[in-house]
């Protein structure tokens, strides 16, 4: 629905406060931190204080009433029209042809959208407002507007109403059994909980636990083939999830698909923190996890250095480590040849839909939540990821569970999604803080971890780069600025997929492809816009890519690892124990 005014705020960038919001800023912080009010009225006062600039609003507004006007005029007398406004290719909700067919129905939907895409565009563009506060007021904004559809409300929806007539009122009695369902649960659910069991439905690839420590579990897989690269591959998976979205299920699986290739692979399982863990930092993460899991690799295959991947989160902490490593190794000592990044921020300047979630009163209050508990509950984390894309992520479930009574689907990304991890207290406090607030992991030696001031620019070994081009968890223009970052002397190898952040990644080859990559090496300053230019596009995953760059890179073949050894013995069967924990 925002589709309309994403491209409206750009223009202007104030980044002071105007006076009238360091008036209301103290007021905001002590009972509205998120801003779900006090950035809707600070709006609109700034609207008031500027008539001029709400006269053309007003103005342009008037425009689309008066077509819609007419557009009514000619479905009421039974004429043909076209939409005066249509809606955003990604907004499903009126996609059902009543919406069309009917003129009734029609006059509604287009009432509706002529106010919420105007309304939003005046909130992106308030005068007098510094570019964050407009954005956060367009965001609270669209979540009221989502919220008051007329699709999430049954004497408004004709779907909902001819789908109760067709069924004789039986949608209704299994939407009511729904909302007690979810009542019950507190939580508008997206997948039955007990719709897959992990180890079992999930995160079926055979290996072993062969390393665990009070952070991480560390899974060798089993080899699939006679022969793998002397190299193993390690990855750092996030924390902020559990590990097994690289291993959903066979067809899925990128850990099946690389043994399958020939590659010898560990990866993360993290621990799911209680209060027990709650002075656990950044530090021990580097420490504890990445440096462990690499050191483990390393001596378990007799070799001294591995290919290491980071995802998301996992991928920061992996950048920090590279930098990390550089300085505490020395460049030619590193046990890392090469890395591989997915989806991952480095700097945060622009951190996407999430931004407004992130200043002093946001991070205040979550500070003092897991002050009282020792740890960020995943639910609290789920639920703000769930907002930034409420129409797909909320109110969808609302209408197909509550007033068409549907059964949930049982998808594997969506058991994953709400399967979530808490975050230990001073970890998060840290990372929001020194990445998101204060964007010191670009800084040159400006955060000192474990020991070693962080510098990106040490980085000299090669970098394979993934992201996708519609994530909006880790923009993938703000991802590309890596390659500004590292070392002019480390080659990059930079891929935008089609799809978003899960989806992106999670990418098997099929036949015929139904995704697509752009593939380029960028050079060290050469703009985002520049290099999509003279990238090539390719269809299919780029899977295919990475394993013929990574093939070319992991050294001869040799007979394949055992699974476990008499140094690492196995200590469980994959999944491993911490990813069962809730």
């Amino acid at each position: 629905m925002s589709g309309n005014s994403s491209s409206c705020h750009n223009s202007v960038d104030i980044s002071s406060l105007s006076p009238l919001e360091s008036v209301g800023k103290a007021v905001s912080n002590a009972f509205d931190p998120y801003g779900v009010t006090t950035s809707l009225l600070n709006a609109q006062m700034a609207w008031m204080m500027h008539p001029q600039e709400l006269t053309r609003a007003v103005n342009a507004l008037s425009g689309d009433l008066f077509a819609l006007q007419a557009h009514v005029t000619r479905r009421a007398m039974g004429q043909s029209s076209t939409d005066v406004v249509t809606p955003h290719g990604d907004d499903a909700r009126f996609a059902n042809p009543l919406w069309t067919e009917s003129a009734s129905w029609d006059i509604i939907k287009e009432w509706y959208l002529a106010f919420t895409h105007r309304l939003q565009d005046m909130y992106f563009e308030t005068p007098g407002m510094s570019d964050k506060e407009r954005r956060r007021a367009a965001f609270w904004l669209r979540e009221w507007l989502n919220m008051v559809a007329p699709t999430n409300f049954f004497w408004l929806n004709p779907v909902a109403m001819q789908r109760c007539v067709e069924t004789n009122g039986e949608s209704l009695k299994l939407g009511w059994e729904n909302f007690q369902r979810d009542a019950k649960a507190k939580n508008i659910q997206m997948v039955e909980p007990d719709a897959f069991t992990v180890g079992k439905d999930l995160a079926t690839t055979p290996g072993k636990v062969v390393f665990r420590n009070r952070l991480v579990e560390l899974i060798h897989y089993a080899p699939t083939t006679d022969k793998v690269r002397a190299m193993p591959i390690v990855i750092t998976t996030p924390w902020i999830n559990k590990f097994y979205i690289l291993d959903l299920n066979p067809k899925k699986s990128l850990v099946k698909y690389l043994t399958d290739q020939g590659f010898s692979v560990f990866i993360t399982s993290w621990k799911n923190p209680g209060p027990e863990l709650a002075d656990v930092r950044l530090d021990d993460y580097l420490l504890e996890g990445v440096n462990e899991a690499v050191r483990v690799a390393c001596e378990f295959c007799k070799v001294p250095q591995v290919h290491l991947v980071g995802y998301c989160i996992g991928g920061t902490l992996v950048s920090t480590y590279m930098a990390w490593a550089n300085k505490r190794f020395g460049a030619d000592k590193v046990p890392v040849a090469h890395w591989t990044l997915f989806t991952t921020l480095t700097d945060f300047s622009h951190p996407g839909d999430i931004d407004v979630f992130i200043d002093e009163a946001c991070i205040g209050a979550l500070e003092e939540s897991m002050a009282k508990k020792g740890y960020l509950d995943g639910n609290e984390m789920a639920t703000s990821f769930r907002l930034l894309r409420s129409n797909s992520l909320i109110w969808s479930y609302w209408v197909n569970s509550y007033l068409l009574g549907e059964k949930l689907p049982p998808f594997d990304v969506l058991f994953w999604n709400v399967d979530s991890t808490r975050m230990p207290q001073a970890m998060h406090s840290y990372y929001l803080h020194e990445m998101y607030l204060e964007n010191n992991l670009i800084k040159r030696d400006k955060l000192t971890i474990a020991g070693e001031s962080i510098d990106l620019d040490r980085i000299v070994q090669p970098l394979y780069a993934v992201t996708a081009e519609d994530d909006h968890i880790a923009p993938w223009k703000q991802c590309y600025r890596i390659r500004k970052y590292v070392n002019v002397k480390a080659p990059v190898r930079f891929v935008l997929s089609t799809s978003g952040h899960i989806l992106g990644i999670v990418n098997p080859p099929a036949n015929p492809p139904k995704r697509a990559y752009w593939i380029a090496e960028p050079e060290r300053n050469e703009h985002w816009e520049h290099w999509q230019e003279r990238a090539e596009k390719r269809p299919g995953t780029w899977w295919e890519d990475w394993t013929q760059w990574l093939g070319e890179r992991t050294g001869n073949l040799v007979d394949a690892y055992p699974v476990v050894n008499r140094k690492f013995p196995a200590l469980a069967d994959a999944p491993g124990t911490y990813v069962l924990e809730k």
